[in-house]
């Protein structure tokens, strides 16, 4: 069985994270590449990543009209990734377009609430809920709008499942025991975001900024 784990190799150096993703892929379920990737290295970079053989999480949270989401999701088709992000705040027919254009194997997700953000930040921007409220509001519009699952702190995913017991639950902003938290502000162990209903986990800077990623990684997969 392939493990939950997927590390977040946040790097605009090609070499740099291929060679962590070298040194983990027998310990991890895939590689999420983002923006900071993405943005120096384009789809030659992604495709250069997938020679490794390990899935593909591009996580480039998408959020624009429904017609230019669609159309970038259609231009990055040929790379076929196991997991693509879209923002759920986008609303429902964006939503609807970015499932509609990304490949057939792909899961398209919908990013709830940040995992640095929390109430205040919420209120700034004029979102009256707190987190767990507008987490569960835009499950539901995930739910509805057809994608295939919301990312969402382990904080929210028990409640996300609860609603959406099908869905596929991406939960970020994961720590070890005693690890720091960084910018990340709602927080939780791997084993207890598994526990609540995680369907896959994304970390980073645990592994990747460890003395020896591979050891960390398997530090972290034994305790699941």
């Amino acid at each position: 069985m392939r493990s939950p784990i997927y590390v977040a190799i946040d790097t605009p150096d090609l070499d740099k994270a291929k060679a962590i993703a070298a040194r983990v892929r027998l310990h991890v379920g895939g590689i999420k590449l983002g923006l900071e990737f993405f943005s120096a290295n384009g789809r030659q970079g992604i495709r250069d990543m997938a020679e490794l053989g390990l899935p593909i999480f591009l996580d480039l949270k998408l959020h624009d009209i429904p017609n230019t989401v669609g159309k970038a999701i259609q231009a990055l088709r040929p790379l076929e990734p196991a997991i693509l992000t879209v923002h759920a705040a986008g609303g429902r027919a964006m939503l609807e377009d970015a499932k509609a254009a990304a490949p057939t194997g792909t899961r398209v997700v919908a990013v709830t609430v940040l995992t640095s953000l929390d109430g205040a930040d919420l209120g700034a921007i004029g979102v009256g809920s707190d987190p767990h409220a507008q987490v569960e509001r835009l499950t539901a519009l995930a739910r509805e709008a057809g994608v295939d699952g919301v990312v969402c702190s382990g904080n929210e995913v028990s409640a996300a499942r609860a609603l959406w017991p099908e869905g596929f639950f991406v939960v970020p902003g994961v720590r070890p025991a005693g690890g720091r938290s960084g910018d990340q502000k709602r927080v939780m162990t791997p084993r207890a975001a598994l526990d609540a209903g995680a369907s896959i986990l994304v970390i980073g800077r645990p592994i990747t900024e460890a003395r020896d990623p591979d050891k960390a990684a398997r530090a972290i997969e034994a305790t699941l």
